[in-house]
């Protein structure tokens, strides 16, 4: 990761990109700003806005503005409705921009959701054809059987019962490539919208009219059935207290204003204070800037912007309330195959027995793996190749040789050549027994060599072959998981992130150490069924812990279930769809970090604006309450640090920055706060010494600035 640095630059990530259409993160676009305008005043409405009070108490103080500014005119108090009011409309801005990037993409989704026609077939059984009619895909009911070939979109979400075929999820995961859809195992769940590209296929449709996989996407993309996650309502309510606080505060500075003006009759009345106490308006901006408008105009823009983010790497989310588990998450589950590892064991070593040298068991290996098209067999060949030199050869250019496949009962591949040299390789009990039945014998070496590799987490294969009428061994090849490039740095930044790493494997607990140990990981549960995952999981949330796991099949269900964050492979059954609150479309295990990363930079984003919105308050205080009581105690002049031109200007400064610094940090509350992993006293320290410090800094700046601009107004003398 790169070295911290505070802006707007998202989490770096090497992935998937975003789906075809999706608006990805960047500047704030003015186009964008200009299209979303009419969303946020029609987010005015006080029917709407009554559910973020703070913004709804800055409406409520526009509104009486504006009634004072037509009762007691003057240039003063309209300049002050009119930033009033665009507090309000940039604060709704913020909301509408966020919503917008999702409709975009839901736009693009909604594409892929056409009046389809559907071959429902009608008494349909394995073995039995059925009957086949023609109906509305939206007439599909939880149960049917469709049939679907070449050329034809799939009418809805399902499982497919009955044969295999090529299938274009391009529409949905932006991945031209595509992908492989069949009955039984976990590759059987097709989703609506999607084409068929190749053969036939009968799907049962699992999907409830309107709630198919699209519908969901769009409706949650487009912030329609986005709910509050209970860390932001426990932030609205902070706000909500401290707004009323305010409320408080700024009430009891009218009678004192009061008695003091009373007290003092040779003070000449000002347009903020007069024999009536502070004038409405000027309490109004008093509030307004005092309360953390700010943040609580960005908060929901956060929220919805955390949930884009993942849309753009294709990971659908069920909820904001994921992606805020995401950044809590302490405990990580992750499968070893596919995620950790390459997920086909690669040879790694050729082990000659005495007497052979490394050249000769090189070259009988890969003679004796040309007929395996195993990935295994592959990575021999490739291996003998790339380490000794040896040409790629090809069954074809022996001939007169027998080629022997591998198969799973022999559990060897090899060959016969005509000159009746014979090769043979596989697993080691079973090349021993060829080596016995061709009158050989085994020697003791080989024993040593197999239970050497098998300690150190590796799988060992035999190579022998008959020369001359004489069966020998001639060594043994190592096999092992090849774990991914830079996993280990992923985990120690996941360990300073406080995140425990658990590696999931069926692998016995020797190969697994080896491969937990080569990782870096913290802890592995070798042998692991589902019953195994799940009382995992419940014992680490026992202990007070959030857990995040991947999975696709079918017996990943109740885990996924449990875990407080489940990504189910879109790949995947429609049980572990159905059961995680997460669908990662491109199914992608090693997803499941940036998810996390994602989750933590939502809840630092808004821990960020949160204190730079706080902090915002201390420079507002030293360029209002100086400009309110002046005249009365000449003695608060000293306050006046920033020497503000006059007392209307400092008032209609401060409104203005108000206003202006949301708009300014809606990019950020967009794109999120750089996030480097750290541990949380350290990220609350930056976050302190940057947007603390900074939040006091800004203002002072900014209220200046605008005060030398505005000096020359009318009514700013």
């Amino acid at each position: 990761m790169s070295t911290p640095t505070i802006d707007s630059t998202p989490i770096e990530h090497s992935g998937p990109q975003a789906p075809k259409g999706a608006v990805k993160g960047g500047l704030l676009d003015p186009k964008m700003l200009l299209k979303s305008l009419p969303d946020a005043v029609r987010k005015l409405d006080p029917r709407t806005l009554w559910r973020n009070p703070v913004m709804f108490i800055v409406e409520v103080g526009a509104v009486w503005s504006t009634i004072l500014a037509f009762v007691e005119p003057s240039w003063f108090a309209w300049l002050i409705v009119v930033w009033l009011w665009l507090t309000v409309i940039f604060a709704n801005l913020a909301e509408a921009v966020a919503e917008g990037r999702g409709k975009a993409q839901a736009d693009t989704l909604r594409k892929a959701k056409t009046d389809m026609v559907a071959r429902r077939l009608t008494g349909w059984a394995p073995n039995v054809a059925g009957t086949e009619e023609e109906v509305a895909a939206p007439q599909l009911a939880q149960g049917d059987f469709v049939v679907v070939e070449a050329g034809q979109t799939i009418p809805g979400d399902g499982d497919v019962v009955e044969g295999i075929a090529s299938v274009d999820e391009s529409a949905i995961t932006g991945e031209s490539a595509p992908v492989i859809r069949e009955s039984g195992g976990d590759r059987s769940a097709v989703t609506g919208g999607t084409t068929v590209l190749s053969d036939r296929i009968v799907v049962k449709i699992t999907q409830k009219p309107g709630e198919s996989f699209i519908d969901r996407m769009i409706a949650l993309v487009e912030g329609a059935n986005r709910q509050k996650t209970p860390n932001e309502i426990a932030l609205n309510i902070l706000l909500a207290a401290l707004t009323l606080i305010f409320v408080f505060a700024v009430a009891t500075l009218q009678p004192l204003a009061i008695f003091s003006k009373a007290n003092n009759p040779g003070v000449p009345d000002s347009l903020a204070l007069n024999g009536d106490g502070i004038s409405g308006i000027v309490m109004v901006s008093l509030l307004v800037c005092l309360i953390p408008t700010t943040i609580g105009a960005l908060l929901s823009a956060i929220g919805i912007a955390g949930m884009d983010r993942l849309v753009q790497r294709n990971v659908l989310a069920m909820s904001g309330r994921a992606v805020e588990a995401a950044g809590d998450v302490n405990v990580l589950l992750l499968d070893k195959t596919g995620t950790i590892t390459l997920g086909n064991r690669q040879a790694s070593d050729f082990v000659p027995l005495p007497d052979v040298t490394p050249e000769q068991l090189a070259d009988a290996a890969q003679l004796s793996s040309l007929a395996d098209e195993t990935p295994e067999g592959r990575s021999i060949v490739v291996y003998a190749k790339q380490e000794f030199g040896l040409r790629a050869r090809t069954p074809g250019e022996l001939d007169g040789a027998e080629w022997v496949e591998f198969t799973a009962m022999t559990r060897m591949s090899g060959v016969n050549l005509t000159d009746g040299h014979q090769l043979r390789k596989g697993a080691t009990n079973s090349v021993a027994e060829w080596i016995r039945s061709n009158g050989g014998s085994v020697p003791n070496a080989l024993g040593a060599v197999v239970d050497e590799i098998s300690a150190a987490g590796g799988t060992p294969l035999a190579v022998g072959e008959v020369r001359n009428g004489t069966a020998t061994v001639l060594g043994v090849i190592h096999l092992k998981d090849v774990v991914k490039q830079g996993m280990r740095e992923r985990f120690d930044e996941m360990r300073k992130m406080g995140i425990r790493t658990v590696m999931i494997t069926g692998d016995n607990p020797l190969t697994a150490k080896a491969i937990a140990d080569e990782a870096g990981v913290d802890d592995f549960l070798a042998e692991a069924t589902p019953e195994d995952k799940l009382a995992l999981i419940k014992r680490e949330q026992e202990g007070g812990k959030l857990v995040a796991m991947t999975g696709d099949g079918t017996n990943d269900a109740p885990a996924l279930a449990q875990a407080d964050v489940g990504v189910a492979m879109n790949t995947g059954t429609s049980a572990a769809k159905e059961a995680g609150n997460m669908v990662d479309l491109d199914s992608d295990p090693t997803k499941l970090i940036e998810i996390v990363e994602i989750g933590k930079q939502l809840l630092i984003t808004r821990g960020a604006l949160t204190t730079f919105s706080i902090a915002n308050d201390i420079a507002k205080y030293f360029a209002i309450i100086p400009a309110l009581f002046v005249t009365l105690f000449p003695g608060l002049d000293l306050l006046n640090v920033m020497r503000l031109h006059s007392p209307q200007s400092a008032i209609l400064s401060a409104v203005i920055f108000n206003a202006v610094v949301i708009i300014a940090l809606i990019p950020l509350s967009l794109r999120g706060v750089r996030y480097t992993p750290a541990s949380a006293s350290k990220l609350l320290s930056r976050n302190l010494l940057i947007y603390g410090v900074g939040g006091i800094v800004a203002p002072f700046v900014g209220i200046k600035l605008i005060d030398l601009v505005i000096q020359f107004l009318p009514g700013m003398s």
